[in-house]
């Protein structure tokens, strides 16, 4: 059997240090996060999944741990953009899509293994919450962004332009419909976290095969397979050849071997007509 595979390459294992001073805020953090929200506890009641005190607060998170510093300083950084007690949801700093957010539970149990981590009922159903949170702000960014160009947004927008616009407005296009969410069998960072992004996969930052076929096989699982029983044999998904099988484009099923260039190419083209429909 081989060795567990990684979906994300050395140079995106990276350290963070509390506090961040960036002042610069793209145009999704504009729309989402004017502040991220923050449901205080009230004194005396304890977390239902307690973290590190705030006496032992970490100022400096290494590496595979670099996902951490969002969870006990969320306010230092600006690709937060919602913060409550159960998880804070971030913009994945080198996204495989054009919208791509992760949700980082809180919980005591964060260090562990997905496939552990969600032995908890309570921790899984806190998350599957916020993970429709984080589909409703995907959703919302896609439809910002590329709603204008959508044949199926026209009747929303002339409505909502309108001189007399109605109170509610037709619903439009389904941008849920546009999105997948899950865990890598072979999480690359230690803190659990979760993918909530656009399935479009047009990104910069998406260089290598491994990158693609990470979110595009059974690599990814969505959270409706937890929890798994001891024998699940998604438990054995990162022994598999996942980042070796072609790359496949997602919409039209067209193989492009292992030529990933093609197939960015390809996967720019499929996003500028479906966003038209």
């Amino acid at each position: 059997m081989g060795a567990p595979q990684e979906a994300i390459t050395e140079d995106e294992i990276v350290g963070m240090e509390l506090p961040n001073t960036t002042n610069s805020k793209n145009a999704f953090t504009e729309l989402m996060s004017k502040k991220p929200i923050d449901h205080q506890k009230s004194p005396g009641k304890s977390d239902k999944h307690a973290g590190s005190s705030k006496s032992k607060t970490k100022t400096s998170f290494d590496r595979r741990d670099g996902l951490g510093v969002y969870t006990v300083d969320p306010y230092a950084y600006d690709r937060v953009l919602f913060n409550n007690e159960n998880a804070v949801i971030i913009q994945d700093m080198f996204p495989k899509s054009s919208v791509h957010l992760l949700v980082l539970p809180k919980s005591e149990r964060n260090l562990l293994h997905p496939f552990d981590a969600f032995e908890d009922p309570q921790l899984l159903a806190d998350i599957k919450v916020e993970v429709e949170r984080a589909k409703q702000m995907v959703a919302s960014e896609l439809r910002r962004k590329y709603g204008q160009f959508s044949k199926s947004e026209q009747a929303r927008i002339q409505a909502r332009d309108a001189d007399d616009p109605p109170e509610v407005l037709p619903e439009g296009r389904d941008w849920m419909k546009e999105i997948i969410t899950g865990i890598h069998a072979v999480p690359s960072m230690n803190h659990l976290h979760v993918h909530v992004m656009s399935r479009d996969m047009v990104s910069d930052c998406l260089t290598r095969s491994a990158h693609y076929n990470s979110f595009q096989t059974s690599f990814l699982v969505p959270l409706e397979k937890f929890p798994l029983a001891k024998d699940d044999p998604i438990r054995r998904l990162g022994q598999g050849p996942w980042h070796t099988v072609d790359l496949v484009c997602w919409r039209c099923k067209k193989n492009f071997g292992n030529r990933v260039t093609k197939l960015k190419a390809h996967l720019a083209q499929e996003l500028d007509q479906s966003k038209r429909e």
